[in-house]
């Protein structure tokens, strides 16, 4: 014959309905819609059309348009880097880094080097026949280039400000 098992069953007390997120980021939905925000996404989307319009062409062969390459790819790496610091607040919880300085610097020093780059891709745009795809991809790419070292330049100007009134208030 079996015996009935008695099984001892502990309840907790209900737990009160808390938030468990871990997120620690916040999301700006206004940081978009700023001067700021606006020209890095106009940084982003011409910089991105750059090196997208040389490199579906056979750039490689002219170390130039390597040159350019380099530099479109790693400022538009930091560009994202840097709209997804200020989108997500990230700059607001590490306060240690003197975001306003590191922005100047990141913004003056694209905008001359992105100026010598539209200037090299322009240049290089002779090195192909008129009406060919290479020669239409470098051209539209020069004009692009030229775009992202105004918004570049755009940006150094709202740097400097944000920094001068930091510098002012200290």
């Amino acid at each position: 014959m079996e015996r009935p098992v008695a099984v001892s069953v502990r309840r907790s007390p209900s737990l009160p309905d808390y938030n468990t997120s871990t997120s620690t980021l916040a999301f700006d939905q206004h940081f978009t819609t700023t001067l700021k925000g606006i020209l890095l996404q106009a940084e982003i989307i011409c910089g991105m059309l750059v090196w997208i319009l040389v490199g579906g062409t056979d750039y490689f062969h002219l170390p130039a348009l390597c040159w350019v390459m380099f530099l479109s790819i790693l400022f538009w790496i930091l560009t994202v880097s840097l709209f997804i610091i200020y989108l997500t607040g990230v700059h607001n919880r590490i306060p240690q880094v003197p975001w306003t300085t590191l922005s100047l610097c990141i913004n003056c020093i694209a905008t001359a080097l992105y100026l010598v780059t539209a200037v090299v891709d322009a240049l290089s745009v002779n090195q192909e026949v008129r009406g060919r795809h290479n020669y239409n991809c470098w051209a539209a790419s020069a004009f692009f280039a030229f775009l992202t070292t105004l918004c570049y330049a755009g940006s150094s100007y709202l740097s400097y400000r944000t920094w001068k009134t930091t510098e002012e208030e200290q």
